[in-house]
């Protein structure tokens, strides 16, 4: 099996043309009578190797995390008696880095590659946070939700940083989202510091915050796919987990606000969810992106079974929405490229050159 990325580096390595990848992309379209843009691929496995490297690698990652914190026990350096230590984190993101330069920069494998980026930025990420409350004391943190906040948004700061040295030294397409999500945290950190102890009563706030952010991650996702329309390269795996990533911190708020999360939806909410759902498809077709229906398919499947329920289908709510929802999404599956081509073909041409292209793919970019 060959991913696009394969395909891009063998036109780097002259090894394939630009026209002779372009063509046999083209041939591959033409045989799943479905353009590649609009397949959103991306690379997680490989080959099976990749999974046993990644249990390997999990399996030796937390044994290197469990020796640090008894080397951290048993030289005094935890938060209290029996706490954390700041030493467990830091062997687990060495370790991590490490591996990488030889799972990752040498044999480029997929799924180890996600899973020793996330134990270095989440290690990295519990060393900074792990030290400073060593620094400072158990006895800062209590009652003070202020000074926990405070640490937290400077440990996802050194974070942020850790992502963006691991970016430049392996270019995983995932670490740039580990870095939005870092930045993410330093500015929910920082406001839930102002708001002081008073989290509950300020939910709203807190919640507009993450949403605003999710806008913001969205559009940063946006700027790296309309770099490649046709999704040929590597731009197009880091818009896809930068997706990934938005998806939930925009649908989450929006449909919370709404009061879905307490356990309770009458008519017209239900109705709401659905037509918000409507409009998601929409956004998630004109993008060529599934993650925002993802992400909200747990509400609107709610929804509608609380619409069944108070419409009297009691024993057969859960059966009739999922007949609904898995009818829909099949059906919208197959049709895709269809549709996606519906809706762009109407959008202004300026808003158009930014989207993925609905006809085959454009000329090749370098990657």
């Amino acid at each position: 099996m060959y991913s696009q990325n394969d395909l891009d580096e063998a036109v780097s390595a002259g090894v394939l043309s630009a026209d002779a990848a372009t063509a046999f992309r083209a041939h591959i379209d033409r045989q799943r009578a479905s353009p590649a843009v609009d397949e959103e691929q991306f690379r997680l496995i490989t080959g099976f190797n990749d999974i046993f490297v990644s249990i390997a690698g999990a399996i030796l990652l937390f044994a290197v995390g469990w020796i640090g914190q008894s080397i951290g026990q048993s030289s005094g350096l935890t938060i209290g008696r029996d706490g954390p230590s700041p030493i467990s984190p830091a062997a687990v993101a060495a370790v991590a880095w490490g591996l990488a330069l030889f799972f990752t920069a040498k044999r480029r494998m997929a799924l180890p590659s996600i899973l020793l980026l996330l134990a270095f930025v989440g290690g990295v990420f519990g060393t900074a946070a792990l030290t400073i409350g060593l620094a400072v004391g158990g006895a800062f943190f209590d009652n003070n939700d202020s000074g926990v906040m405070v640490v937290l948004a400077v440990a996802a700061a050194v974070a942020a940083a850790g992502a963006s040295l691991h970016w430049r030294r392996f270019r995983v397409p995932i670490t740039v989202a580990a870095g939005a999500a870092a930045v993410a945290g330093i500015l929910t950190s920082l406001l839930m510091a102002a708001l002081g102890n008073d989290f509950e009563g300020q939910r709203n706030v807190l919640l507009a915050t993450v949403l605003v952010l999710g806008v913001g991650v969205f559009l940063f996702a946006m700027r790296w796919d309309s770099s490649d329309r046709s999704r040929i390269t590597r731009r197009s795996d880091v818009a896809f987990w930068l997706h990934l990533l938005a998806a939930p911190m925009i649908v989450h708020p929006v449909f919370t606000l709404l009061g879905l999360n307490d356990g309770r939806a009458t008519i017209g909410e239900g109705l709401v969810v659905i037509v918000l759902y409507v409009v998601l498809a929409i956004t998630a077709l004109a993008v060529d992106r599934r993650a925002l229906l993802v992400s909200a398919l747990a509400y609107v499947l709610f929804a509608l079974n609380e619409l069944f329920r108070q419409f009297g289908a009691v024993e057969l709510n859960v059966a009739l929405t999922a007949l609904v929802i898995g009818s829909g999404l099949l059906l919208l599956s197959a049709f895709w490229h269809q549709a996606r081509a519906a809706i762009v073909d109407r959008l202004p041409g300026s808003l158009q050159d930014r989207l993925p292209t609905t006809h085959g793919q454009l000329a090749a970019v370098p990657a």
